[in-house]
């Protein structure tokens, strides 16, 4: 067994460091996951890891050599780290042991699965990396067809989404396209999409959103833009009985979301 990379300036340890970087991560094709759950959900939904660093000595359980054999069997190469390298490469505040590199996939709008009643979500010019996983694992929960990011400003591939879906970056279908394209997409895949925006006097749930609808939410400061407002089939708000004047994105995407469950399966 080779011995553990214990060099700060190990070149491997380096160039996972600058992972970190988006033009990096654009210009390699390449991004980190990190953690056994986020991990354990890209094994077993076939991403393409080729190097999983590992550190023994920061594991939590048990459950880490069953995925390292896993992960070792679709091909990935497993290499020891010492803890101090670790610590390097690593973004969280208590590591767990296990990070890697792994192959971007592809998310054009072709990617995403055909079904006969689909429920997108559709999110615009998310900026906050914490949003956007944290609207994928909710719309994992919510068990929608799809996940359309349009005109991004954060990177899906970012460390921070990874993290913050729990790996269902992994487990729901996503697409990053311009808002036309999806505009376009969508109305040629006879979806029909459902803007949320507080300038409507219609109530979410007054809203019919059974058969296939795409549900459209906007930045925290900024909301929709008006090319998806003026575009968008049907606009939607939810009520504001404070003095807040809107909800977090993600909680805004998850309160949709959920109307549109209860009305699919009521």
């Amino acid at each position: 067994m080779a011995e553990p990379i214990k060099s700060l300036q190990n070149t491997r340890i380096k160039g996972l460091v600058r992972l970190r970087n988006r033009r990096e991560r654009d210009q390699t094709e390449r991004f980190l996951i990190e953690g056994y759950r986020e991990l354990r959900r890209a094994v077993d939904h076939r991403v393409a890891i080729e190097t999983l660093f590992v550190c023994e000595d920061l594991f939590l359980g048990s459950n880490e050599p069953r995925l390292i054999d896993d992960a070792r069997a679709l091909g990935a190469e497993v290499v020891d780290v010492g803890t101090d390298a670790f610590a390097k490469v690593s973004y969280r505040d208590r590591p767990e042991g296990m990070i890697a590199v792994a192959r971007q996939f592809e998310t054009g709008l072709a990617s995403l699965p055909p079904a006969d009643d689909p429920l997108y979500l559709v999110v615009e010019s998310i900026e906050k990396p914490g949003n956007l996983g944290t609207m994928l694992r909710t719309a994992d929960a919510a068990g929608v067809t799809g996940v359309i990011v349009t005109d991004p400003t954060t990177d899906p591939f970012n460390p921070n989404v990874v993290r913050a879906s729990l790996g269902c970056l992994f487990t729901v279908p996503l697409a990053v396209a311009s808002t036309g394209d999806a505009l376009a997409w969508l109305a040629k895949s006879h979806v029909r999409t459902v803007a949320t925006t507080p300038d409507t006097p219609t109530l979410l749930w007054e809203a019919d959103l059974s058969g296939p609808v795409a549900i459209v939410v906007g930045s925290e400061q900024y909301g929709l833009s008006s090319e998806w407002l003026d575009g968008a089939d049907e606009r939607v708000r939810i009520p504001m009985g404070g003095e807040a004047d809107s909800l977090n994105a993600a909680m805004a995407a998850g309160v949709a979301l959920f109307e549109a469950v209860r009305q699919r399966t009521a």
